[in-house]
């Protein structure tokens, strides 16, 4: 009874694979999944950004300032002159016997903080050490930040990475207009930091002609309304702040005009509504990034933590305002250090030139296979081919990114592949040349090829994890083309070929000239 052979239908079926998913990529077509080209090879934006980390210590200082406000409140402990300084706040008790009270609360709830105290005067600052981590933070931060925004912006496989200490490079390739680029720029850069900011009603009639030296006596702030430019007299420290907020999505007003309305979690919710219901009568302004969207008069308590801010917003700007919430404000402002455009002309040059490269390789090799081995160099390269069509295939199923490392990754796999059917048949021919039938040749030849085969792919795979993992978006698509394309070699090269051989392996015991489909002359 003839053996089922299953790695030819193995073989079969990898090739189809491969010429189905491959196809709307190298057509071009719209039906289908597609490889993404990278910003080398369809042009894009590069920047590379710094981040204001001071910038990131004044909000958790505002931020230590929020929390102590509420936790006073909350307890009950009565205070005065409660005010921002240089990397701490400072406040003072008004009952002595509040003391022990409140060092317990800056202990459990104030991590990374000294406490200094002169009488009932005390002092909360932060540590150098928590100083230190902040910064780093903010640049951490910034980087998952301004990589949720681009995700869902929309945009395929951006590149967004650390550089140094304090520099962030990011790479978008596809933006091809002017008004593109300035959206993207403007998306990244916005902090998106809101902040629900008491009104002080009793200087507020004296905001449009008090500095800010003056205000800031007071413990406040004067912030100019988008719409209006009116200026508004704000207590410094927020009532809370977008850090407590979980979602924000665009809706529509009662005069159908575009809005962003915000939710917020179980803590911002009650601190919302502990306030609302202290401050009936009074104004509670919306500010997002220092700019007031609206100061509305609080009627009555505003439970259930859902909040809505309107500026006359076009859908476009309500929309990336929506997205800069979601994804997180950022702990620290950037500014663009270094700006390029990379035009699609050299993407177009990158690709012709990698494509020569790709079909010279392919043919030196192809017609060395040939020549030297012959029928096996022919059925190599029949496994080569659907290797090829395998890369392109995966890479298109799952939308990956083609950059110009990764297709130097193809050429490179291409050398591998072949590499593993020259190890393969050298063994066979060996045996053949000791007087082993055929049928032996080829399962000794395998058996003994495959030790060394696996062994040189697993250490290759493994070092292209580490580079996929540490490594930015160029060595990511050198690590991934690579990598499929060991694991293809190991399916085409080793299983695919051994299963053409055991579908020919009757002609081959009928023929006295065997030898010669390996390259071996027949010895006269």
């Amino acid at each position: 009874m003839k053996k089922f052979n299953y790695r030819v239908i193995v073989f079969i079926l990898a090739f189809a694979f491969g010429v189905v998913f491959s196809l709307p990529s190298l057509l071009q077509s719209d039906w289908g999944k597609k490889i993404t080209l990278g910003l080398d090879l369809q042009g894009g934006l590069h920047m590379v950004l710094s981040v204001k980390s001071e910038v990131a210590i004044e909000s958790r200082t505002k931020s230590i300032a929020t929390t102590i406000k509420y936790l006073l409140d909350d307890q009950e402990i009565i205070y005065d002159n409660l005010a921002i300084i240089s990397n701490g706040v400072t406040l003072e008790l008004l009952d002595s016997d509040d003391v022990t009270k409140f060092k317990a609360i800056v202990q459990k709830e104030l991590e990374g903080t000294t406490l200094a105290q002169n009488g009932t005067v005390f002092t909360i600052a932060l540590t150098p050490k928590e100083i230190e981590r902040t910064k780093q933070n903010a640049v951490s931060q910034a980087v998952e930040t301004i990589r949720s925004r681009l995700d869902l912006f929309g945009l395929a496989e951006p590149t967004v990475a650390k550089q140094g200490e304090d520099k962030i490079l990011v790479e978008v390739p596809g933006i091809k207009t002017p008004a593109d680029e300035q959206r993207i720029r403007e998306l990244i850069a916005k902090t998106a930091h809101l902040q629900m900011m008491a009104v002080d009603e009793d200087r507020a009639a004296r905001a449009s002609v008090m500095s800010e030296e003056e205000a800031a006596q007071y413990g406040d702030v004067i912030l100019t309304d988008v719409k209006t430019t009116e200026k508004y007299l704000l207590k410094e420290i927020p009532v809370l702040d977008g850090s407590m907020l979980t979602d924000a999505s665009v809706g529509y007003s009662q005069s159908n005009q575009p809005v962003i309305n915000f939710v917020l979690n179980g803590e911002g919710a009650k601190i919302f509504g502990d306030f609302s219901g202290k401050s009936v009568g009074k104004r509670m302004a919306i500010v997002l990034d220092n700019k007031v969207y609206s100061a509305p008069v609080i009627n009555e308590r505003i439970g259930g933590g859902k909040g809505q801010i309107s500026g006359n917003f076009t859908q476009q700007e309500a929309h990336d305002v929506a997205i800069a919430l979601r994804s997180g404000a950022l702990l620290a402002p950037v500014q663009i250090e270094e700006k390029r455009s990379i035009g699609p002309s050299l993407g177009a040059d990158s690709i012709r030139a990698s494509s020569m490269a790709l079909a010279i390789g392919f043919l030196s090799v192809f017609v060395f296979m040939m020549v030297y081995y012959r029928i096996a160099g022919m059925i190599a390269n029949a496994a080569l081919i659907v290797n090829i069509f395998l890369i392109l295939a995966v890479m298109s199923l799952f939308g990956a990114t083609l950059t110009l490392p990764g297709m130097a990754g193809i050429v490179l796999t291409v050398g591998i592949a072949v590499d593993s059917n020259i190890i393969i048949n050298e063994r066979i021919r060996e045996l053949l040349h000791q007087g082993v039938s055929i049928r032996k040749a080829l399962k000794e030849g395998y058996d003994k090829a495959m030790r060394a085969i696996l062994d040189s792919n697993v250490t290759q795979i493994l070092v292209c994890v580490v580079l996929y993992a540490y490594g930015t978006g160029a060595i990511k698509g050198f690590a991934l083309t690579l990598s499929i394309g060991i694991m293809a070699s190991m399916l085409t090269a080793i299983l695919g070929t051994y299963g053409v051989y055991l579908m020919l392996m009757p002609k081959l015991e009928k023929a006295k000239t065997y030898r010669h489909w390996f390259g071996i002359e027949e010895s006269k």
